[in-house]
């Protein structure tokens, strides 16, 4: 298939998921109601509120724009860690990050008169801090730096996931152990306008930066004796693509919670479609990364009376996808 052509269908298909998702719940909402209310607001300056357009614009909108700001950014961040260690089997998580943002989210879960902010805030914090371990510890060793930057990360997040486990130990069972493990399985349900004003101006950095930088990908996918030979600094745009993409996926972490298989899943279906050429692949990623969120969210909140958390989804969705994708490029070397 053409690549434009793909390009064009994916942002169709993106699109037409946001609207379903805007129109689609337990309150019926029209499309002539959402025109209304526009068209008052635009008259008017601002909007006499009522049940169905605060069900609109503060519940469905924000969290349409979450899921599609999240989904965008796991993929991308997926497919620029895969192309920097040349390792397919490399997903967002492999520094640790995803464990530093499960543990600093339970951590002020559990601190007494916390505000649900400062859960968040702690969830950045130590999703940032846990890269900046992993990255401290490869630059300790200091010897092949690339695969002992990808084992720093295993022992990160080793240690932070078993402090994750001594917080659901000491949490109490009736009071928070049960919001420690629902934000830990990742959900929707508690993104606002104060999450897509946060996401909002990062993913646009970071999606931004990939973009403009992904024929750099190429050449660092390549190797490090072969990016060092023509001409580019292999360490330091390692450090700048570890950068933007643990920074892209602490912000969503911190607001979504884990959602898992993403950052695995999706860059391996735009290379099936488009190539392992970045120029291609990085905006067929982001099209299809944010058609995936957007479409687990609206199936987490359709399928049964009470809401799914949305990695469950996206794990039973992205197992089997991820095996059949492995058995139909088998003998493309992927692996």
């Amino acid at each position: 298939m053409n690549n434009q052509k793909t390009i064009w269908i994916l942002g169709s298909l993106l699109v037409l998921l946001f609207f379903l998702s805007l129109f689609s719940g337990q309150m019926h909402i029209s499309f002539a109601d959402a025109a209304g209310w526009i068209r008052d607001w635009i008259a008017q300056g601002s909007l006499a509120p009522s049940p169905k357009s605060l069900v609109f614009f503060d519940v469905r909108l924000p969290r349409s724009l979450t899921a599609v700001l999240g989904g965008t950014g796991l993929a991308v961040s997926g497919a620029v860690y895969q192309g920097l260690f040349r390792n397919p089997l490399v997903s967002p998580d492999i520094l640790g990050v995803s464990a530093g943002c499960a543990f600093g989210a339970a951590l002020g879960l559990i601190l007494p008169g916390s505000p649900f902010g400062i859960v968040r805030t702690l969830s950045f914090a130590f999703g940032l801090s846990a890269v900046g371990l992993a990255a401290g510890i490869a630059r300790a060793v200091a010897v092949r730096p690339v695969l002992v930057l990808i084992l720093a990360g295993l022992v990160v997040t080793s240690m932070f996931n078993a402090l994750l486990m001594v917080l659901k130990y000491t949490a109490d069972p009736y009071s928070q152990l049960p919001a420690i493990v629902f934000w830990v399985m990742g959900s929707m349900h508690r993104c606002s306008w104060a999450d897509v004003r946060l996401m909002a101006p990062v993913m646009l950095m970071g999606l931004s930066l990939v973009h403009l930088l992904r024929f750099k990908l190429n050449i660092l996918s390549l190797g490090e004796v072969q990016a060092t030979s023509l001409g580019l600094n292999p360490r330091r745009y390692r450090i700048f693509f570890i950068s933007i993409s643990s920074l892209m996926v602490a912000v969503i972490v911190s607001a979504c919670g884990q959602i898992g298989w993403i950052g695995l899943v999706i860059p391996h279906m735009a290379r099936t479609l488009s190539g392992p050429d970045h120029r291609v692949m990085i905006p067929v990623t982001a099209l299809m990364g944010g058609a995936f969120l957007l479409a687990a969210d609206l199936a987490a909140r359709s399928l049964t009376a009470a809401e799914l958390p949305v990695s469950i989804l996206t794990a039973m969705a992205g197992g089997p996808l991820f095996a059949y994708l492995l058995y139909q490029n088998r003998a493309r070397g992927w692996i």
